[in-house]
């Protein structure tokens, strides 16, 4: 006898594995023509209700535990859940045997599948061992029973089968779940970089608009005409911010050095810092181009910000970038998120970050392999 299980591996089948399951509900067409030939008996008639009932509670069974895979990703319901599905059909099974004797013991195969899908290994074995002795004795020492060897067999044969299946299906719900663990990291990984960007990009950004909106505004009076030239370096600037923002969120985002050099020396004049910039960055090596660019970027930023300084300088060689200030160092900014972010970019190209206080001043220092 085959397996009565129509268990399919996760997603498989799902919307056709109730109609799999009751496929193998034809092996108990021998107890329920057994129970029409008895009718109109009572014994005919319990043990076709019995049967029919027991029909039911097994593809019950079988379906809920199908859903239980697909909405919770578990191989069946657990064992305490399960209990009252299995003493019930085991009800059912006794009562087909006692109405419709040996005939009713087809039940045995559905027992002993329903036992290996609900209970731990170790105790199913167990379980279903002790029933498929029992079988085989019964069918050799109940008067007028013939003998149940072939029977005992294919429950055993069918417990066999669906233990294979379900250590199936265990390692693809594993799969199922490592897959999932994988996408929520994709996507946390993701709300991070996008959360890094966002904070160095806007960070600078607002940093140099709000200086130059401040000398705009001293100017004004002054300097009409400088202060228009302001104004202008104004609306680029911020032109300038929401196309980072876009490439950051499209995941484009990737900085020029020599761009950030020229925004740098920018910035700083806007603030009155007195800039000492290279003027070339042919000489860095193209790997580390974009990593020394934020830390060109983050550096200045927190100078401008937090240092009060009166010069700033930046010094590149091929495999280091340093921003050195002469300020009052940037304060509780050493342990925020741009630095943060900055450190992260720097592992994952194999650099470091140190950074030191000075007297006066601020280095951050980024080198390479």
């Amino acid at each position: 006898m085959t397996s009565p299980s129509a268990d399919l591996p996760v997603h498989g089948g799902a919307r056709w594995g109730p109609l799999f399951a009751s496929i193998w509900l034809f092996f108990l067409l021998d107890p329920a023509r057994e129970a029409v030939r008895r009718l109109p008996g009572t014994d005919g008639v319990l043990g076709l209700v019995a049967t029919l009932a027991f029909a039911v509670v097994y593809v019950a069974y079988w379906a809920a535990n199908q859903r239980r895979r697909r909405t919770r990703l578990e191989m069946a319901i657990p064992l305490e859940e399960s209990l009252p599905w299995l003493l019930v059909m085991v009800g059912l099974g006794a009562a087909m045997v006692a109405c419709l004797g040996q005939a009713g013991l087809t039940s045995v195969v559905y027992l002993t599948v329903s036992v290996v899908i609900a209970m731990p290994a170790r105790l199913a074995v167990v379980v279903v061992a002790t029933t498929v002795v029992a079988v085989a004795v019964a069918g050799e020492v109940v008067p007028g029973w013939e003998s149940q060897l072939g029977l005992a067999f294919s429950a055993m044969a069918a417990a066999m089968a669906v233990f294979g299946l379900r250590m199936m299906i265990t390692r693809n719900l594993e799969l199922v779940r490592a897959h999932q663990t994988n996408a929520e990291l994709a996507v946390d990984n993701e709300r991070n970089r996008l959360a890094r960007d966002l904070h160095d990009i806007l960070g600078h950004s607002l940093t140099v608009i709000t200086v130059k909106a401040e000398l705009a505004g001293r100017l004004i009076d002054l300097d009409p005409a400088r202060a228009k030239d302001e104004i202008a370096d104004l609306e680029r600037l911020s032109r300038d911010a929401l196309a980072d923002v876009r490439r950051a969120v499209e995941g484009y985002r990737e900085l020029s050095l020599s761009a950030e050099i020229a925004r740098a020396r920018s910035a700083l004049t806007a603030a009155g810092i007195t800039a000492e910039l290279p003027n070339s960055t042919d000489e860095v090596r193209s790997d580390l181009r974009e990593l020394f660019a934020w830390a060109v970027r983050e550096g200045v930023t927190n100078v401008i910000r937090h240092s009060a300084a009166d010069t700033c300088s930046v010094r590149l060689t091929p495999t280091r970038v340093e921003v050195v200030d002469d300020g009052r160092g940037p304060g509780d900014s050493t342990s925020g998120n741009g630095l943060r972010g900055l450190r992260e970019r720097a592992a994952a190209v194999g650099a470091t970050v140190v950074t030191r206080s000075l007297d006066p001043g601020f280095s951050l220092e980024v080198m390479g392999r």
